[in-house]
C-alpha cells in the first residue's frame, strides 16, 4: 500500500471523529444544542450510555486476545513516568500557582470518550474490549495522580482519600468492567433481545460524547490566555505520545496493541480535568484553555500519528 492510500485510510480512521466534535461547536454557535443539553447529555453518557458500550464490548471480545497484562501495567508506568516528567518540567518553568493545573492539563487524557472513539474506529471489537479494559487503568491513576498534584499548589486544600476512593469505586465506569470482565470469562449469554438493546442503547454513546466535546470549546477563553496554556499542550499532544509509544515500541510492542496505547497517550485533555482544578481552587480557566486547544490540535497530531506509525507497519 503506498503513502497516499495509508493516509487516506488514516483520515477514514480520525475524521469522522473530529467531525463530530466540530458538528458540535458549530451546533453550540448556532444555538440549537445549550448548556443544558450539554449538562444532561454528558451526565447520560458518563452515567449509563458509555458503561454500557464498554460493557457489551468486553463480554463480546476474546478476553485471551484483549486483556493483557503487560499492556496495563506498562500504561500504568508510562502514565506515572509522564506524570513525573511533567511535574518536574514545570516546578522550572511554571508559576507556582499554576503547576497543578498545567500538570494535570499535560497528562490527562479524553480516553474513555476520544480514545475509546478512534480505537473502535481502527480496531473495531478489539479496540473497544481493550480500550475499555484499560480505562480502568486510566480511571484508576488518572483521578489519583490529579488530587495529587493539584492539592499540593493549593493552599487550606487536603486530598480527602475515602472520598475519592468511594468515587473512583462507585464510577460507572470501573464498574462496567468489573462487572463485564467475569461474564466474558465464563462465557455466560445474555438474551437476544437485552444484547439488541444493549446496541442500541450504548449506540448513542460515541456521538452524543464527542458532540458534547465541541460545544464546550470556547474560543473567547483562547483568545485571553497565555503561553502556559499552549505549553502545556504541546506536553500533552506532542511530546508525551511520541516518548511514550517509542518506548512502548522499544520494549516490543506492535501492531494492535501498540496503536491502542498511542491513541490513549494522545488523547486530548480530558474536560473532567477542568471539574477537578475548579473544586481545588485551581485556574480554572487554565485548564478550560487547555481542554480548548488540545481538542483543536488532536485532529492534527493524531491523524499524523496513525498515519506514521501505519507507514512503518507498527499499527
Amino acid at each position: 500500500m503506498d503513502l497516499i492510500s495509508i493516509f487516506l485510510q488514516t483520515l477514514e480512521t480520525t475524521l469522522p471523529v473530529f467531525a463530530m466534535v466540530f458538528i458540535g461547536l458549530g451546533l453550540r454557535r448556532i444555538g440549537w444544542i445549550d448548556d443544558s443539553f450539554v449538562h444532561t447529555a454528558s451526565a447520560l453518557v458518563f452515567k449509563a450510555t458509555l458503561p454500557t458500550l464498554v460493557f457489551l464490548s468486553i463480554i463480546k471480545a476474546d478476553l485471551n486476545a484483549s486483556l493483557n497484562p503487560n499492556l496495563l501495567i506498562f500504561y500504568l508506568f508510562a502514565t506515572l513516568a509522564s506524570f513525573g516528567l511533567t511535574w518536574l518540567w514545570a516546578r522550572w518553568k511554571v508559576a507556582h500557582e499554576d503547576r497543578g493545573v498545567y500538570v494535570q492539563g499535560a497528562f490527562r487524557g479524553n480516553c474513555g470518550i476520544v480514545g475509546l472513539a478512534l480505537a473502535a474506529n481502527l480496531y473495531g471489537e478489539f479496540g473497544l474490549s481493550a480500550g475499555g479494559i484499560l480505562l480502568g487503568i486510566v480511571i484508576l491513576s488518572y483521578n489519583a495522580l490529579s488530587v495529587i498534584v493539584l492539592t499540593a499548589y493549593q493552599p487550606g486544600h487536603s486530598p480527602q482519600w475515602n472520598r475519592i476512593l468511594q468515587d473512583i469505586l462507585r464510577n460507572p465506569l470501573i464498574l462496567s468492567v468489573f462487572a463485564a470482565i467475569p461474564v466474558a470469562w465464563l462465557d455466560l449469554k445474555l438474551p437476544n433481545w437485552v444484547m439488541t438493546s444493549g446496541d442500541y442503547f450504548a449506540s448513542l454513546t460515541l456521538p452524543l460524547a464527542l458532540l458534547c466535546i465541541g460545544a464546550t470549546i470556547s474560543f473567547s477563553a483562547l483568545r485571553s490566555d497565555s503561553s502556559t496554556a499552549f505549553s502545556s499542550s504541546l506536553m500533552k499532544m506532542v511530546i508525551l505520545p511520541v516518548l511514550c509509544t517509542g518506548a512502548a515500541w522499544a520494549i516490543g510492542f506492535s501492531g494492535p496493541e501498540l496503536g491502542l496505547m498511542f491513541l490513549f497517550f494522545a488523547s486530548p485533555t480530558a474536560a473532567a480535568s477542568f471539574v477537578m482544578a475548579k473544586a481545588l481552587g485551581g485556574n480554572d480557566r487554565l485548564a478550560a484553555n487547555i481542554i480548548a486547544i488540545t481538542t483543536l490540535m488532536a485532529s492534527v497530531t493524531i491523524t499524523l500519528g496513525v498515519f506514521i506509525l501505519k507507514s512503518a507497519g507498527l499499527a
